[in-house]
């Protein structure tokens, strides 16, 4: 686990490691290539990989909920932001009842592979309605 929290700045020292969704080196971005037109919007989205690398130095200094939301995210950038926007609203209190999330976190389980989301959403339920 070291060998990971050394690699902190992942920016600094493995930036190698460190890709746009579409496979660009976050280096190769700059403003040249905006202009041009060869940087998309989905280029400057982080990655469930670098998430996933930073919920592992999360976890090396014993920041275990901080690893644990890294991971939710990791799970949420495959997930349309329509989605990601009806779940925010279904969380909001008196916008949905018990049968609603479940639905969403089946949805979210079953459609996304998102695992740690539905399971999110299955404990927001049973707070909402114990």
């Amino acid at each position: 686990m070291n060998k990971i929290i050394n690699n902190y700045p992942l920016s600094e020292k493995k930036s190698d490691v460190l890709k746009t969704p579409s496979g660009l080196s976050w280096k190769e971005i700059n403003l040249e290539l905006v202009l041009e037109g060869k940087v998309e919007m989905e280029d400057l989205r982080i990655t469930a990989e670098a998430l996933e690398i930073q919920a592992q130095i999360a976890e090396t200094s014993n920041r275990h909920q901080l690893a644990e939301n890294l991971r939710r995210s990791a799970e949420l950038v495959k997930i349309p932001e329509t989605k990601i926007l009806q779940i925010y609203q279904a969380l909001r209190p008196g916008r949905s009842n018990q049968d609603e999330l479940e639905t969403l976190a089946k949805e979210m389980e079953n459609k996304h592979g998102a695992k740690r989301c539905a399971k999110f959403l299955r404990e927001a339920s049973k707070a909402y309605f114990p």
